[in-house]
């Protein structure tokens, strides 16, 4: 998606008669959302600048001019692109990544990272050619019109407002020398370097036809985790890592090295919502850190996603290495004393206090696995409690930390690549289901496919032809219809029944380890055990009768959930004791666990209410939500795309 598209002739016209940021921002509000002031303040400087550059009747007129191309499955935009012919016919594209900084200083022990003054603070941050690269790099693997096309795409950066140190000027220090390479960086007073830069590459225009390849081209199917898992314990870099990403990814490996050396327990926190890449990241330290002949493992309460992993391993290496790299939160109740170089705990939200079938082994498993490290990394989003047992938060982690007399860092992910990488869609989620008041009430972002059904047979019915393409859709409900183990072999026999439409489905009990791939669980319902922690392409989501809407909001009533259901057992003995306490965490649980079920999806969510009140609440949210649709697989024909568009703006 693009937010502003024109001729290098015609950008020039909107920059002089001042109507540029103006075109800007009213497309961003119509297909992004809300926009802060220092983004305009940063268009109305940076595009000034470029203005002066394109100012050389060398640089063809009718070249084209794109402003904020949001990478295709993530939050990611690109400020400024310039699309032509160079030599030969070449088709060619310069991706030009802005910056207003004024000055940076060198990260020494982080490689392509840099310190730099933003958000009134100094800051650590991607070096700019490494961004540039990066966002390059993306944008090949997920267009095929790029690679089809043969268009060329050639990354740099601009900080108009950043001078030249010469020889000892940290920007092109040589431990960034491989990024400079491949991205150049210029800056205040390099004005007609850039130029040069442009004309090398931009001797033709093109009348906006790569632009327009670009932004139609049929996007590439996104990576999972679980499929790319063999290939990076290969040493192949299956996810680029971007921005705070690389931030984060880059203080872990300090912190190791820096813990080692000092023989300094070492604890880092990493807070990330919803696809914000915390499994990506946290597979990515292990593949590193086991190559440097470190002792590392992968620590997850959740069985279902190291299920999932073994099962992508299992020919590709042997069983006992598959269960040294990937272990349960209750492993480390008798570990020793800095047994372990770094454990690397993903979901940290749901680790227990106690461990063991019967909840009766060790102390805390937060405790414990400090206890067990030298490096303990916790990937954490409190707002993904979904049980009672669910013990794991930052306060306890800093708790622990201070105990052990850790060196305690922390870092937090924003970046969306789940989602169609929508961070306007998880605000709007939040707000819709009232976890928490966002500024996306009006707004859920780009491309993301978000239905509403009132026939849950016709909801399984799309989930199983969407399925058909990879494999990679999925039905999952809250958890309000009993878990019968009984009958199970009869194939009749279905545990969640809707018979006003005739809809009968089961809970997935005889695969639950590995759900989320096999073929046959299309057929089958999963729940919040089976899929938190993994993701789909499109995910269906039956709500039950524990969540409504009363009295114009959004209400909980946890006496409907399922007899079966363990997630809030106890809660009986809780209700006694606090009251006020138990039904405020009944409630969010239950919140929690549908913004987990519905920020499954990649590409999309589809929706059925059995509470008719919460399904029209739902609808008319969406009649007041700006959405674009364009590149899902339902979106097939023109006839459709205008149906829905007419259906939902």
């Amino acid at each position: 998606m693009i937010v502003y598209e024109a001729t290098k002739q015609e950008f020039l016209s909107d920059v002089f008669d001042d109507q540029l940021v103006n075109n800007i921002t009213r497309n961003y509000n119509s297909r992004i959302g809300k926009i802060n002031k220092s983004e305009v303040r940063s268009w109305d400087n940076s595009m000034q600048y470029m203005y002066r550059i394109l100012s050389d009747d060398t640089i063809p007129n009718n070249a084209g001019v794109a402003i904020e191309f949001k990478i295709p499955y993530t939050s990611k935009r690109v400020d400024f692109l310039i699309s032509g012919k160079a030599e030969y016919d070449k088709n060619s594209v310069v991706i030009i990544e802005l910056k207003q900084w004024e000055k940076i200083e060198k990260v020494a022990g982080k490689e392509a990272i840099v310190k730099t003054a933003m958000n009134r603070g100094l800051v650590e941050t991607t070096h700019p050619s490494y961004q540039a690269m990066s966002y390059a790099m993306l944008i090949q693997d997920y267009n095929e019109n790029i690679q089809n096309d043969k268009i060329n795409l050639y990354p740099c950066s601009y900080l108009h407002n950043y001078i030249d140190l010469g020889s000892e000027d940290p920007l092109t220090d040589e431990m960034y020398r491989f990024y400079v390479d491949q991205a150049p960086t210029f800056v205040k007073g390099s004005a007609s370097k850039l130029r040069s830069f442009i004309k090398r590459y931009i001797k033709f225009g093109d009348n906006k036809e790569n632009l327009y390849k670009i932004e139609n081209g049929r996007i590439r199917p996104s990576k999972s985790l679980q499929d790319a898992l063999a290939n990076m314990l290969a040493g192949n870099e299956e996810f680029m890592m971007i921005d705070e990403q690389k931030v984060t990814y880059e203080t872990a490996i300090q912190l190791i090295n820096d813990g080692l050396r000092t023989d300094t327990k070492q604890i880092m926190i990493v807070e990330g919502g919803p696809g914000t890449g915390k499994s990506v990241l946290a597979i990515n330290l292990l593949v590193a850190l086991t190559k440097k002949n470190l002792v590392a493992q992968y620590v997850t309460k959740n069985a279902a996603p190291r299920n999932v992993y073994a099962n992508k391993l299992k020919g590709t290496y042997r069983k006992t290495h598959i269960d040294n790299l990937f272990k349960g939160s209750g492993s480390y109740t008798n570990s020793e004393k800095d047994e372990f170089d770094i454990l690397i705990v993903d979901e940290a939200h749901r680790l227990n206090e106690k461990s063991g079938m019967f909840q009766n082994l060790g102390e805390n498993q937060t405790k414990e696995i400090i206890n067990a490290s030298k490096l303990a990394v916790f990937f954490i989003d409190e707002r993904q409690k979904v049980t009672l047992k669910d013990a794991g938060s930052i306060d306890i982690i800093k708790k622990f930390a201070m105990e052990q007399g850790a060196c305690l860092t922390t870092t937090k992910l924003e970046s969306q690549f789940r989602c169609n990488g929508s961070d306007g869609y998880i605000a709007w989620l939040d707000d819709a289901l009232q976890i928490r008041d966002t500024a996306n009430k009006l707004h859920m972002g780009s491309s993301y496919d978000f239905r509403i059904f009132d026939d849950p047979s016709k909801l399984k019915v799309e989930i199983e032809r969407l399925n058909n393409v990879k494999n990679k859709s999925r039905m999952v409900a809250g958890y309000c219809w009993n878990w019968v183990k009984e009958g199970r072999s009869d194939s009749s026999f279905h545990d969640i029944e809707i018979e006003e439409f005739d809809f009968a489905m089961s809970w997935n009990l005889n695969n639950t380890h590995t759900w989320a791939i096999d073929e046959a669980s299309v057929k089958e319902i999963g729940c919040i055990h089976t899929c938190q922690g993994l993701e789909f392409d499109y995910v269906g989501v039956i709500i039950g009768d524990d969540l409504t809407y009363r009295n114009g909001a959004v209400v909980t009533d946890h006496t409907k959930r399922a007899k079966t259901d363990k997630s809030l057992f106890g809660l009986k003995k809780m209700l006694k004791e606090n009251p006020e306490e138990a039904e405020k965490v009944a409630d969010e649980i239950i919140r929690n666990t549908y913004r987990t079920l519905m920020t499954r999806g990649q590409k999309g969510c589809f929706i059925y209410c059995t509470d008719k009140a919460l399904e029209n609440y739902f609808r008319k949210r969406l009649a007041q939500t700006s959405v674009v649709y364009g590149e899902n697989e339902f979106f097939k024909s023109e006839s459709i795309v205008a149906e829905k568009n007419e259906t939902y703006n």
